[in-house]
């Protein structure tokens, strides 16, 4: 079976699943680092905290399907967990592609799919993971939340230390914004390897360039490499 796939039947059930689902993996004492890389070094060498803070949320706004911007935040959620707590996928558009993750060095394993049928599902699934202690992070491509719901996730991480990784529509850029980082993601034209800009709309520093250019290929490699490195 490929992670744990729940598909909402009751709010109740999911929650009753994630808690069983820490339980049984002994992760709560895991999670030991503030601060862990967003995947990439050139990012983290661009944004204050050199990486993403735990108890934060962090967006990419994208302008379609298909631009990378999942990749980039599987990267960042890799190294959220990497000191063993899960990943909870709240997948209600069925986005969630379990064989890039498994080339991005995620252990599957390790990874609680949830698959919510309605709006209103989808954020109370996010809002009861991310208040979940001994999570290493939540991922999820909220469409249409709005303030109440960006707000209480917001508190349920500072509380909880979970990091939420979310990918957005861009239409979203000019609403209030409660991550300590956002990132707005262009795709690029490449030859042989798909590149993407990352502009730091939220979380850059003082001064200095707020501008980024990847390779998606890129954090995969960085996954093998550290993969063999603690083998």
């Amino acid at each position: 079976m490929i992670g744990n796939a729940l598909t909402t039947a009751s709010a109740p059930a999911i929650l009753a699943h994630l808690q069983a689902q820490l339980i049984a993996r002994d992760s709560v004492n895991s999670i030991t680092a503030s601060t862990v890389s967003s995947g990439l070094n050139e990012l983290d060498a661009r944004l204050p905290t050199r990486g993403f803070v735990r108890g934060s949320l962090v967006e990419w706004l994208v302008p379609g399907v298909g631009c990378g911007a999942g990749t980039l935040a599987l990267a960042a959620a890799r190294e959220a967990c990497r000191a063993g707590p899960p990943l909870v996928v709240v997948d209600r558009s069925g986005r969630f592609y379990p064989p890039a993750a498994v080339a991005l060095g995620i252990d599957l394993t390790r990874v609680l799919i949830v698959r919510p049928r309605r709006p209103d599902d989808e954020a109370w699934a996010c809002d009861q993971a991310l208040r979940t202690r001994g999570i290493g992070a939540v991922l999820a491509w909220p469409e249409r939340a709005d303030s109440r719901w960006l707000r209480r996730w917001q508190l349920a991480v500072e509380q909880s230390g979970v990091i939420g990784l979310f990918v957005r529509p861009n239409r979203v850029r000019g609403e209030p914004c409660f991550s300590a980082v956002r990132l707005q993601v262009q795709p690029l034209a490449g030859q042989g390897c798909r590149r993407v800009r990352l502009e730091i709309v939220r979380g850059r520093p003082g001064s200095g360039d707020t501008m980024v250019e990847v390779e998606l290929e890129h954090a995969a490699h960085l996954g093998s490499e550290r993969r063999t490195a603690e083998s």
